[in-house]
């Protein structure tokens, strides 16, 4: 029945992109559950909204709240999502709360249940790799989180490859255990990978199928049955993601699904009590939640990120090219976007700036390589541009003025890529000013500035105050500057060399913030076991007692 799913599926990418999902709900014939697309990216709109439904004991519910998302271009209302209310979270804490603490497989338990999330992730990583399915997620993505088309086709793209990752006995190796000699015959100690069992993942609006997606695909393989809530603006892209990996073999009771508010969510976590919850947002967030549940979360928080351009100048277009991407595509709505430019003086004395100025104002809202701000309005962002401008020595060096000739809804941001410059001296003089200059702004925002061999120290010092860590470059292809800068700082995906970047993480690599016990990676076999796994340690000792034995004095 699957092949006849996945030969019906493959036959899309000779269809014309009009009829591509049609084709993928004809799947539906297939099973007795509606596993495949429920919508046409294209089609949404005011006339013809999208409903996004929840996920419980293997049921998909409706609410009798219904949430009105905006088209964030025009602000057409264009999807209506089921919101679960506080009223309405039994189903859910039920569900958790159904799942023993020793998960839903471990090493000494289903362990078939490996295999069969490799089988799963076989065929929902063949399905992703179909071009109509591929753009199915990408013009969904850019809907509900406009983005350029390649941005949106690079989410879709790592989704697929982490997923080829873990095919076949994949799954199962990151299960692996190890053991370790007794001191008598009989004696071994071995160390298992031992799942939390019920758990929670919630992840924000920017990266809508990748983030979700692959910290998901991490819990299930390691045997926890996790409740997945997605920001409502864009969970369209989830909800389906669920379909097609239903259609795929997921048990539709191994994952919960739920659309709610803040409040909601956060009284469901309280009364079912996950072992573990993942959380992906701002760092206001993270610590609520870490102070609520006693300890129990892992984080990849809001980051500030920053990058370095060391004494050393090449390859200038490169480097600028390199800059632009990382401060505006996606809007700058990246957890790992480069919030904080430091140039040496050398590279003030070329035209790197007006480079970047350049290549900035070739963002246009037609192609969305500028688009909305979902999480600042344009006077929030304006305001904090004035701010800025006020320290002594500042200056705007581009952009700080809104969008022209849109319908983006006054709820969101709609600015031109902007760089404020201020100087090192005036960041570090007060607290005042160093808070106001590493305020995280999710947008298309950066500040810049510049030092002298000399202010090295003071560069590094403004790197250890940071609460953040996540990412960083350190653009340089001096190997003592490079020892010099990683050995006195933190962040956890740091990249170092002529064409280090803070953004565009792939799938290959670890990827999640440093210096903080609470930290959660996400993508390798490293960061699955960190985040959604324990170590349990069961030592034998079958003897045989010797003969000899005789009951010792009392100690």
């Amino acid at each position: 029945m699957m092949n006849l799913f996945l030969t019906r599926a493959a036959r899309v990418s000779s269809l014309t992109k009009h009829n591509a999902v049609a084709a993928f709900n004809s799947s539906r014939c297939v099973h007795s559950l509606p596993l495949a697309a429920t919508v046409e990216a294209e089609e949404i709109s005011g006339a013809k909204p999208a409903e996004v439904l929840n996920l419980v004991q293997g049921k998909w519910i409706g609410s009798s709240n219904w949430n009105t998302i905006l088209d964030p271009l025009n602000g057409e209302p264009f999807i209506k999502v089921a919101e679960v209310e506080e009223s309405g979270i039994q189903p859910f804490v039920e569900s958790l709360s159904s799942c023993p603490k020793h998960g839903l497989h471990n090493p000494f338990k289903a362990p078939e249940r490996y295999l069969m999330y490799g089988d799963i992730t076989t065929k929902a990583a063949h399905m992703l790799s179909l071009p109509k399915v591929t753009d199915f997620f990408a013009r969904l993505i850019q809907r509900v989180s406009p983005k350029s088309y390649q941005q949106a086709f690079s989410e879709v793209y790592v989704t697929q490859k982490f997923l080829e990752n873990f095919c076949g006995d994949q799954v199962r190796f990151l299960a692996r255990s190890f053991s370790v000699p007794g001191n008598h015959l009989g004696q071994q100690s071995h160390g298992f990978r031992w799942p939390y069992g019920p758990v929670a993942i919630i992840t924000p609006f920017n990266f809508p199928l990748e983030i979700p997606v692959l910290q998901l695909m991490g819990a299930l393989y390691m045997g926890n049955k996790p409740v997945l809530k997605v920001d409502s603006k864009v969970s369209i892209v989830m909800e389906q993601m669920l379909r097609l990996l239903h259609s795929c073999g997921l048990p539709v009771e191994d994952v919960d699904f739920i659309n709610c508010d803040g409040k909601t969510m956060n009284k469901l976590l309280l009364e079912a009590n996950p072992r573990m919850t993942l959380f992906t947002g701002s760092s206001r967030v993270a610590e609520k939640l870490a102070d609520d549940l006693k300890g129990r979360v892992k984080l990849e928080d809001a980051g500030f990120d920053w990058k370095i351009l060391g004494p050393d100048v090449h390859q200038e277009d490169y480097v600028a090219w390199v800059c632009d991407q990382d401060a505006y595509a996606c809007s700058g709505q990246k957890c790992s976007a480069q919030s904080l430019l430091i140039m040496h003086e050398n590279w003030s004395k070329t035209s790197l700036v007006s480079k970047l100025k350049e290549l900035a104002e070739r963002r246009k809202l037609a192609d969305l390589t500028i688009g909305p701000v979902l999480t600042f309005t344009t006077d929030a962002l304006l305001e904090h541009t004035k701010n800025l401008l006020e320290i002594p020595g500042s200056k705007l060096l581009f952009g700080g003025q809104p969008l022209e000739d849109h319908t983006i809804p006054q709820i969101y941001g709609a600015i031109k890529p902007t760089a404020v410059y201020v100087p090192l001296e005036e960041i570090m003089k007060d607290n005042k000013n160093y808070e106001l200059v590493t305020k995280e702004i999710f947008g298309p925002f950066q500040v810049v500035t510049d030092y002298k061999d000399h202010q090295l120290p003071i560069v590094l010092e403004a790197l250890e105050k940071m609460h953040a860590h996540l990412t960083a470059a350190v653009v340089s292809n001096d190997p003592l500057f490079l020892q010099e800068v990683i050995g006195k700082s933190v962040n956890g995906t740091t990249y170092a060399g002529l064409r280090a970047r803070t953004t565009g993480a792939p799938q290959n690599h670890w990827f999640g913030p440093a210096g903080d016990p609470r930290g959660a990676g996400i993508g390798t076999p490293e960061a699955i076991k960190l985040v959604w796994s324990c170590h349990r340690e069961v030592i034998y000792d079958y003897g045989p007692v010797s003969k000899d034995w005789e009951i010792p004095p009392s100690t």
